[in-house]
């Protein structure tokens, strides 16, 4: 698994950090790990032994002076989150508190832990893999029921089994190429060429259907963009508090109130969705408004979703056009205060470019409201594809580049096989280059650098 390199003096060291979110709050965790971490949690106990795995209600001095009263519990190593022995004092929130317990435990010989370096010496103890450990980052920073799911089955060694898998089928598919340079003659023959080409085509379409995840597994972890355009005045901001639930943006009925982009996380119940509500589309001179509308145009640029919303159908088919000159993305056509608008304006679908079917709603009474959530999320299926669950998912750039590599040496490996132009042995470092990409990945090689990365997001206390 993974060398240590450089890392195995740091491990020499007792690390401490607070591991709760600062602030004002009834428990904040004091997180102690190392070789020594059981010495130095009995100097400011004064309570020796304490049975591990059980919390115990203990002072807490330094020196003579007492600072809290907490709940310590020793975790022995190899046995805890870090492999090593580790204390967890959960004392009283708030500042000063926690602060002063972790000041009396640097003076005692613990150090200050960096950003995540609890995660990567778990990792380095072979606690998780490298992608475990990125879950972990990812479950800490989910805002969406998806999100958590995703990185639960990541936590879980959804992901790491099936690239362990894809590693040992390739590996396989070398060690036939082996025995058929070294034992052409044994049993029955050399081994048939269809068999390994056939062997290589199945890994080839395992490696692009996890690349396929790709794009979901990117919209997963950062949000959808869905922005909320049209001309002033037709209920924006209205839909974007009906959508959100509550009041974020100020409903007026002056024309060009929204003058900057507002923005907020919305979970759907499929799709993480960042709905922007944004200044009405319109020409006008006033220089603080076309700002205003700068923006909108740049948020159109790069959405995944638009929702061209008017009260009327002449609105709403300039909006669609307005719309598709500053975005490439899906547009659905909402018909926004259906409750106040006559029956007899209603809009038919092939009145619109491209036979749009028009979506009606309204803010005030919530009619239509489900019906919009469940367009986007068919238009970001049909755009992304569908979520299937239990299907690891690449959240991570990094992700898609290392099965991307594999894929593509694989591919180089199929074309040298098939028009034999090259000696088995020569074709063979193409699948062994794949391995590798899918060993970094994992973790299974030595990657200092590939951990630096990993770590540097992660907050203090992992």
């Amino acid at each position: 698994m993974i060398s240590a390199g450089t890392s195995a003096v740091e491990l020499e060291d007792t690390i401490v950090a607070v591991a709760s979110a600062p602030g004002r709050g009834a428990i904040a965790l004091v997180r102690l790990s190392g070789p020594d971490a059981f010495s130095i949690a009995a100097k400011v106990l004064r309570v020796s032994p304490l049975e591990p795995r059980v919390s115990h209600l203990c002072d807490v001095f330094d020196g003579e002076e007492k600072l809290d009263q907490a709940l310590v519990t020793l975790f022995p190593g190899p046995n805890s989150f870090t492999g090593e022995d580790t204390v967890e004092f959960s004392t009283h929130g708030g500042y000063l508190v926690p602060s002063t317990l972790v000041a009396a435990l640097l003076s005692l010989g613990a150090r200050q832990a960096t950003p995540g370096e609890f995660t990567r010496r778990a990792v380095l103890n072979g606690k998780l893999d490298i992608l475990q450990a990125e879950a972990i980052g990812d479950l800490i920073d989910a805002s969406s029921h998806v999100m958590q799911r995703t990185a639960l089955g990541q936590l879980d060694g959804g992901l790491s089994r099936r690239l362990l898998s894809l590693r040992s089928d390739l590996i396989g598919l070398e060690a036939l190429i082996a025995y058929d340079v070294d034992f052409p003659e044994e049993d029955d023959g050399p081994v048939p060429r269809k068999k390994i080409d056939q062997s290589a085509a199945g890994i080839a379409s395992s490696l692009e259907a996890l690349i396929s995840t790709g794009p979901a597994g990117e919209l997963i972890r950062e949000g959808a963009i869905v922005v909320i355009a049209g001309p002033p005045n037709a209920g924006k901001s209205s839909l974007f508090n009906a959508l959100l639930g509550k009041s974020r943006a100020i409903v007026t009925e002056i024309p060009g109130t929204t003058r900057d982009a507002l923005e907020a996380v919305i979970d759907s119940g499929k799709w993480p969705l960042r709905l922007v509500d944004t200044a009405g589309l319109r020409e006008t001179e006033d220089r603080i408004e076309r700002l205003g509308i700068e923006v909108s145009e740049r948020y159109l640029a790069s959405a995944h979703v638009v929702l061209a919303c008017a009260e009327d159908s002449k609105s709403l088919k300039v909006t669609i056009d307005l719309v598709g000159q500053n975005s490439a993305a899906p547009i659905l056509a909402v018909r926004t205060k259906s409750d106040l608008v006559p029956q007899r304006d209603e809009l038919n679908g092939n009145e619109l470019p491209g036979s749009r079917t028009v979506i009606p709603v309204s803010a005030e009474t919530g009619t239509g409201l489900q019906e919009l959530l469940a367009a986007i999320d068919g238009t970001l299926d049909a755009q992304h594809g569908a979520i299937v669950p239990d299907l690891p998912l690449l959240t991570r750039a990094r992700h898609q580049k290392a099965i991307g590599t594999a894929r593509a040496e694989l591919g180089q490996f199929m074309a040298a096989w098939r028009e034999e132009k090259l000696p088995a042995t020569i074709a063979a470092v193409h699948l062994r280059t794949a391995v590798h990409s899918l060993e970094e990945l994992i973790g299974a090689v030595e990657i200092e650098d590939v951990l630096d990365r990993v770590f540097s997001s992660f907050c203090v206390g992992k």
